[in-house]
């Protein structure tokens, strides 16, 4: 693993973490109280639509690089 993939990983979980915190805050300052149930939940989906994102974001990338979305035919069948 590359030191800029390090980087990354370590920037994101951070960045993770500071939005949780945050979060937390905000809600504390509002008066807004959550059980733990919540914050699980809370939790999970953040990392679901993390998850999601990287999948998506890797089919992207791999479709591009292997050549999937590459034209076939050329544009002047049909004229």
């Amino acid at each position: 693993m590359s030191r800029t993939s390090i980087i990354a990983i370590i920037a994101g979980a951070l960045a993770l973490f500071l939005a949780g915190w945050g979060v937390a805050v905000l809600w504390s300052n509002l008066g807004v109280t959550m059980t733990m149930h919540g914050w699980i939940a809370y939790g999970l989906g953040s990392l679901g639509c993390l998850a999601l994102s990287a999948g998506l974001f890797w089919l992207l990338f791999h479709s591009a690089r292997g050549g999937h979305d590459d034209l076939v035919g050329h544009d002047d069948e049909h004229g």
